[in-house]
């Protein structure tokens, strides 16, 4: 039975340390079939808080480390949400 596997990630202070969340992000690229940011912003008002929406496949091993290494930076929250396909 294959698996979806969605990862969700709020970022609590983006522009302090983009580079480390980059980083991470890069680093297991080849797990990510799918990536999408959110964040509130416009002409006059910039929050430097933020959501990552993560389509996982391959090795769950593979996304089990990319979660724990995430959720060892204080300013992230991860949730995940996984479907089975029949």
């Amino acid at each position: 039975m294959k698996e979806i596997k969605i990862l969700g990630i709020y970022v609590n202070r983006a522009k302090d340390d983009t580079n480390r969340i980059q980083e991470i992000l890069t680093r297991y690229g080849c797990s990510i079939r799918t990536r999408l940011g959110l964040h509130d912003t416009d002409d006059e008002y910039y929050d430097d808080r933020g959501l990552i929406l993560l389509e996982l496949f391959g090795d769950p091993e593979e996304a089990l480390r990319l979660e724990n290494e995430l959720l060892g930076i204080d300013y992230v929250e991860v949730q995940k949400m996984t479907f089975r396909k029949k």
